[in-house]
C-alpha cells in the first residue's frame, strides 16, 4: 500500500483493506441549524446514523481540544494535554505506522484537518485527509454503517514536537521573521462582523488567506500546482518555514497548513491560540480593514 501523507481519494480509500486503516470521522457542527446556538452533540449523532464503514468518532471537543484550558488564554480549542490524546489514540487502536485517513463534512476544513496536524505533532507520517470529505464518499455511492466502531484498545505514550506550534502570545508578536497567515472569511478578518470572540479584527501584519480558496468548486482540494501558485505569491521572499497559521481557534488553520504540504511547501507552523487566544488580553494590538498595498 502508498502511504498517504495529505490527501487520500474516495476511489482509494476504498480500495484499501480495513485492517490496514484507521477511520476516523471528526464531523462536527459548531452550530444548530437555524438556532446560531452550539450543538457539539451533533457530529457524533450524524455518525451513530451513518458513517464509512469502520471509522471510529473523534469530537472535536473532547478529543482533539481541552475545553478546560480555556482560562489559560490558550483559545476556544486549546491543544489537549499530551498524555490525553495518547489516551485517545490507545482507544482507537492507533500503533505507529498504521495509516490513518481522516474526514469531516466541511472537506477537511473543520476537525479533520486538526487531527491531521496533531498527528503530525506526534511523528506520524502515515496520515491523510478524505478529499471531499463525508459527502464525496455518500456521493460516490460507496457503503456507509451505522452504530459505533470499537476496536481492539493499544497503548502508546506520546509526545507533541513543540517546534510546530506557537503557544506564546508574546514569542508570535516578537517574532520579526514570519509570515502570518490568517485563514477566516475576509469579513471577519477585517473585523466586519465577530459572531463568536470578544472583538472582531485580526493580529497587527497579519495576511488573511481564508480556508475556503484551498477548494475547488467541487469541494475538493486546487491541484498542488495551484496552491503552491497561490501560497508563494503570498510569502513573497519569505521561505515556507517562516508562515504561521492562524484561525479563530486554531482549527480551520490547519486546512491551510495542510493546504500548503499538499503543493509541496513544508515547515509552516500554527499559532495555536489563534483570535481567540489573542483577544483574551484586551491589551493586545488589533488591526481592522485590509492591510495597506
Amino acid at each position: 500500500m502508498t502511504v498517504k501523507t495529505t490527501l487520500i481519494s474516495t476511489d482509494e480509500l476504498a480500495s484499501l483493506a480495513p485492517d490496514a486503516v484507521l477511520i476516523v470521522d471528526c464531523r462536527f457542527d459548531l452550530m444548530a441549524p437555524g438556532t446560531g446556538d452550539r450543538d457539539p452533540g451533533k457530529g457524533e449523532r450524524d455518525y451513530r446514523e451513518a458513517h464509512i464503514p469502520g471509522a471510529v468518532y473523534a469530537s472535536l471537543d473532547t478529543d482533539l481540544s481541552d475545553l478546560s484550558r480555556q482560562a489559560e488564554g490558550l483559545g476556544r480549542h486549546p491543544l489537549p494535554l499530551e498524555s490525553a490524546f495518547s489516551t485517545v489514540l490507545s482507544r482507537w487502536g492507533w500503533r505507529p505506522g498504521m495509516q490513518v485517513v481522516c474526514y469531516d463534512a466541511a472537506n477537511g476544513a473543520l476537525a479533520a484537518a486538526r487531527l491531521w496536524w496533531l498527528l503530525k505533532l506526534v511523528g506520524a507520517r502515515e496520515v491523510a485527509v478524505l478529499d471531499g470529505g463525508y459527502p464525496a464518499w455518500v456521493a460516490a455511492g460507496l457503503p456507509v454503517e451505522s452504530g459505533v466502531t470499537v476496536r481492539t484498545p493499544t497503548k502508546v505514550d506520546l509526545h507533541f514536537d513543540a517546534n510546530q506550534y506557537l503557544l506564546d502570545h508574546a514569542h508570535l508578536r516578537d517574532e520579526p521573521a514570519r509570515v502570518l497567515l490568517d485563514a477566516r472569511a475576509a469579513p471577519r478578518y477585517r473585523g466586519e462582523v465577530e459572531p463568536i470572540d470578544r472583538v472582531g479584527g485580526h493580529v497587527p501584519g497579519a495576511l488573511n488567506r481564508p480556508f475556503a480558496d484551498n477548494l475547488d468548486t467541487d469541494g475538493r482540494f486546487k491541484s498542488a500546482a495551484i496552491l503552491r501558485e497561490d501560497f508563494l505569491a503570498l510569502l513573497g521572499t519569505h521561505t515556507p518555514q517562516d508562515v504561521v497559521h492562524m484561525c479563530g481557534s486554531g482549527v480551520t488553520a490547519c486546512h491551510n497548513l495542510l493546504a500548503m504540504e499538499v503543493a509541496g511547501l513544508t515547515g509552516s507552523r500554527l499559532y495555536a491560540p489563534s483570535w481567540s487566544g489573542w483577544v483574551s488580553d484586551p491589551a493586545r494590538p488589533v488591526a481592522k480593514g485590509e492591510l495597506p498595498g
